[in-house]
Order: C-alpha cells, then sequence, then structure tokens
C-alpha cells in the first residue's frame, strides 16, 4: 500500500501543476485524471476511481476526435471499474465503445485490440456467459500469437482467463492445463513472491479442490497466503483464497476450520464491496451450504436469501451462480 500512496502523492502534484499550466481541457490534464483514478482502482477505492475516470473522459471527449484511442483507453478504465464493482452489464457497454473505437483506429494486431478482447473475454465470464468468454479469448489470443514472443507476460493472462472459462464449465483437466502454462510464465518473468503468482496458485488450488485433490489444492492455497499475508496485495486476492480454503474444509466436513475461513474473507469482503456485489453472493452462498451441512437450517436460509437477493438484482435470470442459489434456496426451505 506504501507504493500506492506515493504513486497517488506523486499524480496528485502533477495534477495540482497541470491544472494551473493547462486550459481545461488539454488531453495532458486528462491523463492525469486518467492516472489517479488507476492507483484508486488498484487499492479497491472503486467509487474514488469511477470519479477520476469520468473526468478523465469528459475532457476525452471535449480534446480528442471521436475515433482517438486514448478516448478508447477511457471508455476501457470506465468499463474495468464496473467489472470490479460488479457491475457486469455496465461494464459491457463501456468495452463495446472502447472496442469500437479500436476497430476503427487501430491495425487488426495492435496489442490494445488484444487487450479488448481480454476485456471482453473477462466481463463475458463473470456474466456467466462461459462461450462467449472463450470465443473473444480465442480472439485475444489470435492476435497475440502474432506479435508476441512465446513466454511473454501476455500470454499469462490470456491463459489465466481460459483457465476461469473452462473451470467454470466444469472441465476441469483443461483449466488445469491453461492455469499452469499461465504459472509457467510468471515464475521466470516475476519476482518469487508477486501477487499474480498468489492468484495463480490459488486458482491452481481450487482446480485440484474441484478435482477432488485436497492434499494438493491446501498446498497451493498456502503457497497464495505465503505471498499474500506478507506482501502488499489486493486484500480481496487474498479473500478469495480464504473463501477457497473454507470450501476445501467444508468438503472435508472440518467445518469449524471451515468456517474460520470464511469468516476471514467474508470480513475483507463486506468491508471492501458495496453490499449488493455479486461476489458476496457467492460468499453467502458458501456459508449457507456450510450450515445446511451443519444442519443449522434457519443460519442456512438466512445466507442463502441474501445470495440470491443480490443475483436477482445484479445477474441476469439464467447466470449459473444464481440458478445454484435457487436450488440451495428451495434445498433449504424443504428442510424447515
Amino acid at each position: 500500500m506504501g507504493e500506492y500512496s506515493k504513486a497517488l502523492e506523486f499524480y496528485e502534484k502533477d495534477l495540482e501543476i497541470t491544472k494551473k499550466a493547462l486550459p481545461p481541457a488539454h488531453p495532458d490534464l486528462a491523463t492525469s485524471y486518467n492516472n489517479i483514478g488507476g492507483v484508486y482502482n488498484s487499492i479497491g477505492e472503486y467509487s474514488k476511481a469511477l470519479e477520476f475516470y469520468e473526468k478523465d473522459l469528459e475532457i476525452a471527449k471535449k480534446a480528442l476526435p471521436p475515433t482517438h484511442p486514448d478516448l478508447a483507453n477511457s471508455y476501457s478504465c470506465i468499463g474495468e471499474v464496473y467489472i470490479n464493482m460488479g457491475e457486469y452489464s455496465k461494464a459491457l457497454e463501456y468495452y463495446k465503445k472502447s472496442h469500437k473505437i479500436y476497430e476503427i483506429s487501430l491495425p487488426p494486431t495492435h496489442p490494445d485490440l488484444a487487450g479488448s478482447y481480454l476485456n471482453f473475454g473477462a466481463c463475458y465470464e463473470k456474466m456467466g456467459n462461459y462461450t462467449a468468454a472463450l470465443k473473444t479469448l480465442k480472439n485475444a489470443y489470435r492476435i497475440q500469437e502474432k506479435i508476441f514472443q512465446k513466454g511473454n507476460l501476455a500470454f499469462a493472462t490470456t491463459f489465466s482467463w481460459y483457465g476461469r472459462a473452462y473451470r467454470d464449465l466444469k472441465e476441469y483437466s483443461k483449466a488445469l492445463s491453461y492455469f499452469e502454462k499461465c504459472l509457467k510464465i510468471l515464475e521466470i518473468a516475476l519476482p518469487e513472491k508477486h501477487p499474480n503468482l498468489a492468484i495463480t496458485y490459488s486458482n491452481i488450488g481450487d482446480v485440484h479442490r474441484l478435482m477432488g485433490d485436497y492434499e494438493k489444492a491446501v498446498a497451493f492455497h498456502q503457497k497464495a497466503l505465503n505471498i499474500q499475508e506478507n506482501v502488499k496485495c489486493d486484500p480481496l486476492d487474498c479473500a478469495t483464497t480464504y473463501m477457497d480454503l473454507g470450501e476445501i474444509f467444508r468438503e472435508m466436513n472440518e467445518y469449524s476450520t471451515a468456517l474460520t475461513y470464511y469468516q476471514k474473507g467474508l470480513k475483507i469482503c463486506e468491508e471492501k464491496l458495496a453490499k449488493n456485489h455479486p461476489d458476496l453472493a457467492v460468499i453467502y452462498h458458501n456459508m449457507s451450504k456450510l450450515y445446511f451441512s451443519t444442519q443449522k437450517y434457519s443460519m442456512a436460509k438466512k445466507y442463502v436469501q441474501q445470495a440470491v437477493e443480490i443475483g436477482q438484482e445484479k445477474l441476469s435470470s439464467t447466470h449459473p451462480h444464481l440458478v445454484e442459489y435457487r436450488e440451495t434456496f428451495e434445498k433449504t426451505r424443504k428442510k424447515q
């Protein structure tokens, strides 16, 4: 966090100087707002990030031609914040605006165009449209293959999203293969305590859990926590690892250990996320399954009800998560 506060301090000073030196609709002023928005986005201060990104966009619209790539970048940044806020339809809307400009203004093998397809992939994955996610990821990968050397970090991001999509589709061996490809690149390209390594360890651990190999799953999650608990990471990534460990111990019928991990994850997420964020629904659903297993049906119903309410507000009616929440709700209701 120290590095981020230094960056924020630097960018805020830069903004003050730029405001005094330049007219209010100068593109450099837009860049200053964008830089500050980026820092807030990185530390999970999404409403502040949105505020600065919108100032950036406002200037960019006035100062730049309608097909300028910097304008596309402004739309893309806002899309990313909406993804982080769990507002997936809004994110998609901004990503589409961004992509339209990139298609007009950039050559077909430009890395920003590949990045734009990746954004779609991430958005569709979150929206539960896994086949659409895979389709756009393939578009990103085709471009990356033409412009990057084997082992480039850009491939790691693409492989990671492939892994997530295949995990969602319950194709676990494919998911594991992609997460391992991602890890191979990261281990060469990044320092051994880098937060992105921790995310990948956690993803690999989760696939091992889904394949029933709890020993390997715990080992990978511990590797993730060794980084996340000792290095400045996004606390939400750490929360994901706690929740995944909770799932492992729940499936192993070690309920008190599972509850400890769930509560650690929930505490972080309730502090960092809006009350109706879809990621909170996932946690509430997991808690419900735990209480159901221990025959505490009123607690199970309470948590799954919260999951269903968030899902109905934030997800499409056919989203696999919402379908699952409703099934759990019915199962719990019948027990009372």
